[in-house]
């Protein structure tokens, strides 16, 4: 004969939640009363308990929950993550045994990894609807009995993401709570690389106990991040790279018996690759998977000698500008410093820096802008932009024709093109390799290439007279994956500078024109 939940619940009335048992320990530092830092306010809260072989340890987890917590948060969803012991049955029997409706239990059926088991409990809540989740262990290693405090100042409106530090002495610190001391040096010089490398003030980077603002976290890609430990510092790198407001509130440190499954020195690494890896991205080095939608395929080179600095310089102050494949609009920003008015035209849906742009066009540029003369209201400009557009178009004398009727009397084009008679292309023929790469030179969407002679022919052919020209240094700073303004980056782009002055169609990357159209005779090289 077996007993349904219904029956059980005529047999005993189902509490409103677990008795409060807190860790003796942590009586003495524990507040007595956490009712207004409960409070939901109104916010749909969920509680993630990642577990693995914690059927020991998570029982206590449960019972170490303020009643004030029950009452305020919505779910609380344990995440077995394919436990060797008897962890899930131990959830599901304390769910049936205490009736206990908020508890929620689920178990994968394999090891996601600790990365892993994250993402599929955020994605758990926010596919239903939640405002806040709290990540909790199920080791017991972070005190339930102060959850409130790490989703109140997100339920307050204070803060997008909250982390527990235990850095922060208010609960007497880590070594007092027994944080072995290897691993105290260890957190401690981790956190400095990381604040450092990220621009960042926290003061514990290694903590676990966590609440998020899941409107934060769905403009966050998880898809990519690590299923390994350092998903906790991918998440990090994310939110502050976003934007997103992190507050860190103190925790008491706690040191059980329960295993500890990190390695250390694999996770110190993975840490270092992280934050390494985030900032070849940024720096459009190279494009890693976790950290993709911050790559540029064409970042601004605002170094010296660099195209977008003879760009600037070329532009002017004060004018009208347009900006053909003005691409997010972070040139245009740049050129509203000085004082620049600019229109930007591109095949974008909508530029992420449009408010940098007095009117934005969208345009299939192969096509040409004359279906746009129109839409321009009669404007003419002073400057019109040609930066790394006209060698990926089939007909780039079109677009060359069609942009003079918009020039004012006077006005001028700024015209960058690749140079394929570089010296790195020259030694690449000699070894009999010409490839294709994903920008650069010889970039995999160039149409059309160009040396020196040829560009200044093109210009002529279609009716330009260059006023100024000048030829920019290969980008260190892309290419070895320099620092840009750092002490050995502005050395070595100083040299660079001289010998492609020296020799501007070996060394030279990109050519940079200055040009107006032709009213009188041709101009001869």
């Amino acid at each position: 004969m077996t007993t349904s939940i219904d029956s059980l619940a005529a047999i005993q009335p189902a509490p409103a939640e677990l008795a409060w048992e807190p860790l003796p320990a942590l009586r003495p530092v524990l507040g007595q009363d956490d009712s207004e830092l409960a409070d939901c306010h109104g916010k749909r809260i969920g509680i993630l308990i990642v577990t693995y072989n914690a059927v020991s340890t998570l029982a206590k987890v449960l019972h170490r929950i303020t009643p004030n917590v029950w009452k305020n948060v919505e779910e609380i969803a344990v995440f077995d993550d394919a436990s060797q012991d008897a962890t899930y049955d131990l959830a599901v029997g304390m769910k049936t045994l205490w009736l206990l409706p908020k508890l929620r239990v689920l178990k994968h059926s394999r090891n996601l990894g600790y990365g892993g088991n994250q993402k599929a409990g955020f994605r758990y809540f926010m596919d239903k609807g939640f405002d806040v989740v709290i990540l909790l262990h199920g080791d017991g290693q972070y005190a339930p009995e102060i959850l409130s405090h790490l989703y109140h100042p997100i339920v307050a409106g204070q803060a997008d993401a909250v982390f527990g530090s235990r850095m922060l002495s208010v609960y007497g610190g880590p070594l007092r709570g027994g944080m072995p001391f290897y691993k105290y040096v260890g957190n401690r010089i981790l956190s400095t690389i990381e604040n450092r490398a990220l621009g960042m003030h926290l003061s514990e980077f290694h903590s676990g106990y966590r609440a998020y603002s899941l409107d934060a976290l769905r403009h966050i890609d998880l898809t990519a991040m690590t299923d390994d430990f350092h998903f906790d510092t991918e998440i990090i790198i994310k939110l502050h790279h976003q934007h997103y407001s992190i507050r860190e509130v103190p925790i008491p440190t706690y040191y059980g018996s329960e295993i500890c499954r990190v390695n250390g020195l694999r996770y110190a690494g993975n840490v270092v690759r992280a934050v390494w890896r985030y900032l070849q991205t940024c720096r459009s080095v190279a494009r890693h998977s976790e950290f993709q939608e911050y790559f540029l395929h064409y970042p601004l080179k605002l170094s010296p000698y660099s195209s977008h600095h003879y760009a600037r310089r070329m532009t002017g102050s004060g004018n009208d500008v347009l900006d053909v494949g003005c691409g997010e609009g972070f040139f245009a920003a740049e050129l509203n410093e000085d004082g620049n008015r600019v229109t930007g035209i591109d095949n974008l849906s909508r530029p992420e820096r449009e408010d940098a742009l007095d009117e934005y066009l969208k345009c299939d540029l192969d096509r040409g802008i004359a279906p746009l003369v129109p839409h321009l209201g009669g404007k003419r400009f002073d400057r019109i932009l040609f930066l790394d557009v006209l060698e990926h178009l089939r007909r780039p004398e079109r677009l060359l024709s069609e942009c003079r009727e918009l020039l004012r009397p006077g006005g001028a084009v700024v015209i960058s093109l690749p140079n394929v008679a570089n010296f790195v292309v020259r030694l690449q023929l000699l070894f009999g390799r010409f490839e294709y790469t994903e920008r650069g030179i010889l970039d995999n969407t160039h149409l059309r290439f160009f040396t020196r002679k040829t560009a200044r022919r093109f210009l002529r052919e279609n009716g330009y007279r260059i006023l100024e020209e000048k030829s920019t240094v290969i980008p260190l700073d892309l290419a070895l994956g320099l620092r840009a303004g750092g002490r050995l980056h502005r050395v070595l782009n100083r040299s660079m500078a001289w010998i492609t002055r020296l020799l501007p169609g070996l060394f030279g990357y990109q050519m940079m024109f200055l040009a107006k159209p032709d009213t009188a005779t041709p101009w001869v090289e």
